[in-house]
């Protein structure tokens, strides 16, 4: 899954890439409002706010699949959910999620470092788009990706390899910055150093217990040296 051992004095960056769920948005309230929607419409127990918060990460359809399974649904009901939950999302996205302590700071930092600068997310990125501008976070990047927007998502290396062409940077100078176990396999298998912080959503694992360059508890603590 990972490398033996990860560079604790990463290159210089030459850009970032950073997550959105978890990283720079606490939108948890958002997913458990939504699916609780969903699966009532659809007749089913909903599911809480813990397994919602252990399941994030790996897409929508990853999640939808997940909690169907969950309360015993049949898989059959999929394109039925999915349906339901792009309109359900559309209707409440932002409504119920806050942009964590820090973040606002630590992105003018980045961003007066004049490098290049993505969002690169699992969430659909119409989704992604909107929350940012919602939040009041869309000026600070140069592009933004959406699990949509490439063949395969994180963890898989492709969106981040992607995302440094589209930068036109090299992966190992530009850092990817998230909270989980599912960033850090991605920007590892792509060759990004990788910065993780503390309070996000690690599917119920310590964040410590995943290898990275970096740990910060807060997105303005990271130190560049530049």
């Amino acid at each position: 899954m990972f490398p033996n051992s990860m560079p604790s004095h990463p290159a210089p960056p030459c850009a970032f890439i950073i997550d959105l769920d978890g990283t720079l948005v606490d939108t948890l309230g958002d997913f458990v409002a939504v699916l609780e929607r969903v699966l009532s419409e659809l007749g089913l127990a909903t599911v809480d706010r813990a397994f919602v918060e252990q399941t994030v990460g790996r897409g929508s359809e990853h999640l939808i699949r997940s909690c169907l399974a969950h309360v015993g649904a049949d898989a059959g009901l999929y394109e039925r959910a999915w349906a339901l939950y792009q309109q359900q999302y559309r209707a409440l996205n932002g409504q119920f999620s806050a942009v964590y302590p820090g973040v606002v700071e630590g992105l003018q930092r980045l961003r007066a470092t004049c490098l290049p600068m993505a969002c690169l997310t699992n969430k659909p990125a119409a989704f992604a788009r909107e929350l940012l501008a919602l939040k009041g976070l869309d000026g600070f990047f140069d592009k933004v990706f959406g699990g949509d927007d490439f063949a395969r998502k994180k963890p898989d290396p492709l969106p981040l390899l992607m995302t440094c062409e589209a930068l036109g940077t090299a992966p190992a100078s530009t850092w990817m910055i998230g909270d989980s176990s599912n960033d850090a396999q991605a920007a590892h298998a792509a060759g990004c150093p990788v910065v993780l912080v503390s309070y996000g959503y690690n599917h119920g694992e310590p964040i410590r217990n995943v290898p990275a360059s970096l740990y910060i508890d807060r997105l303005d603590q990271l130190k560049l040296g530049l």
